[in-house]
């Protein structure tokens, strides 16, 4: 009994001193927003058919998040997140933005480096292996934008990288109501995606929904609000079809957030899991139209409105439980995710779209505009055929990136994901609070990860040409990041 008594007593002073040390880790943060908005007119990508830019509605921007831990005066571990009012960011982009912050900051661990998009479907293409046959006069080609965005961002992580000194953080978690699935079942057994409810054979939304806001707060160590990171799980996309630069409803959401917590505030947009989801109303449109209407916003206004005051709300109830030591660690992998298989059926249809979509753009050279890029997106299902007879169980390789901070953990994809995978992560985490961020980096084509109820209903975000990686890759993805952020809580 004795010898158990000490054995207890050894464990409990091993785990409370080590948990001690850890959680003394000195908490630093860096902030800086640059603007990205491009020079006009450009080509602005999240549509099929071409859209060249005349004007800027909104400025699009960059902010940058430098969160790092000190132990004994050395750098415990770190994160640097950069969200951006982008459609995507391609992963070769992202390689670029990191071999630039090297020269400018050598010493600096740049695989820890999170680039992440809000998903506005009026920002500038970004893909220079020709997403649109875009002219080559007159407008910002897509090679020169790119190295645009390279120099700000890195310029902005520089500035924040050392503007780093230390502060405090608090977690926070609240409700708005900014997404809507969109994924919607019919009686047949298809689905539609956008597509009418007010039928007799339909059924219901296919999907969830996810209405949590999670929310960060920094401050400096005078106390002062300096950034906040907010979690919506609705991508930016509700002025979507314009011909226009526009950030969408985050510049609204960055406009009331500056009337509240002042000018100086760095708000860092985070998408959750929302493959499936849109800010688009699908029922019940004319009653929120009248309350919008009768409180004289716009519909992007409206959506900040939601959003604002529940980050407000939280931090009401969080902004006196800060923390200036905590643990924070940053792990990441590349994770083979097992492709999904390009049937005969799947390349019969799309090599026929392909053949008569080339014939039309050679007859009439301005059918390009509305059918390249659907041309090119179901070329690339071709291609994924013609490596798949050689490769029988081809995989794709993300990046991944779990961490923890304190009572929350921070894990990305890659993907369009739709919303139930993001439950199911959340679901089985041990941490607090878990956030999602979907589409850090993008693969070239086929970033939507639907679920095996879309893959059955079909429609555009569940087609093969859409999806690189299926529901047997999501469940792998799911496990993996469960694993990794479990690890954390022993």
């Amino acid at each position: 009994m004795k010898c158990f008594f000490k054995l207890t007593l050894i464990l409990f002073c091993y785990i409370h001193f080590s948990s001690k040390s850890q959680a003394n880790d000195l908490l630093y943060i860096g902030q800086a927003t640059v603007d990205i908005t491009p020079a006009l007119p450009v080509a602005v990508t999240g549509q099929f058919n071409l859209r060249i830019a005349e004007k800027a509605e909104t400025p699009i921007i960059v902010s940058v998040l430098v969160l790092e831990t000190r132990r004994n005066k050395q750098i415990a571990d770190l994160a640097i997140m950069v969200s951006c009012d982008l459609l995507y960011i391609p992963t070769d982009l992202i390689r670029e933005v990191r071999q630039e912050v090297k020269k400018r900051i050598p010493d600096m661990d740049i695989s820890k480096i999170i680039l992440n998009a809000t998903h506005t479907h009026t920002a500038p293409v970004l893909a220079d292996e020709g997403e649109y046959s875009i002219p080559k006069e007159g407008v910002t080609q897509v090679r020169d934008y790119r190295s645009f965005f390279v120099k700000q961002v890195s310029a902005g992580i520089a500035a924040a990288w050392n503007n780093r000194a230390e502060g405090s953080v608090a977690w926070g978690f609240s409700y708005a109501v900014a997404g809507y699935n969109r994924r919607i079942s019919y009686s047949d057994g298809t689905s539609g995606m956008s597509s009418k409810t007010d039928l007799p054979e339909f059924q219901n939304l296919e999907g969830s929904e996810d209405h949590d806001i999670n929310t960060l707060f920094f401050w400096d160590k005078k106390g002062k609000i300096i950034a906040t990171v907010i979690g919506v799980a609705s991508p930016s996309q509700e002025v979507e079809g314009r011909y226009a630069v526009n950030a969408d409803y985050w510049h609204d959401v960055r406009e009331g957030m500056k009337k509240r917590f002042g000018k100086e505030v760095c708000v860092v947009a985070w998408l959750g899991a929302a493959g499936d989801l849109t800010p688009h109303i699908r029922y019940r449109q004319a009653a929120d139209d009248r309350m919008r209407e009768l409180r004289k916003l716009s519909r992007t206004e409206e959506i900040a409105r939601r959003i604002v005051l529940s980050v407000e709300e939280a931090y009401a109830a969080v902004k006196d439980d800060r923390h200036s030591a905590l643990l924070l660690e940053h792990k990441t992998e590349m994770l083979p995710l097992p492709e999904r298989l390009v049937t005969q059926k799947d390349y019969t249809e799309a090599n026929a779209f392909v053949t008569n979509a080339q014939k039309q753009i050679a007859a009439d050279p301005k059918a390009a505009d509305n059918l390249y890029r659907m041309m090119k997106w179901q070329e690339a299902t071709l291609d994924r055929h013609k490596k798949q007879q050689t490769n029988l169980k081809p995989v794709y390789d993300m990046e991944l990136h779990v961490i923890r901070l304190g009572d929350v953990a921070i894990c990305t994809n890659e993907f369009e994901l739709f919303s139930d995978y993001g439950i199911r992560i959340q679901s089985r985490s041990k941490a607090l609070q878990t956030f999602v961020i979907q589409l850090a980096g993008s693969p070239a084509w086929g970033a939507y990860l639907p679920t095996e109820k879309a893959v059955r209903g079909g429609a555009y975000s569940a087609v093969i040409h859409s999806s690189l990686i299926g529901p047997q890759g999501g469940q792998v993805l799911v496990d993996r990041t469960v694993e990794l952020i479990n690890g954390f809580y022993p």
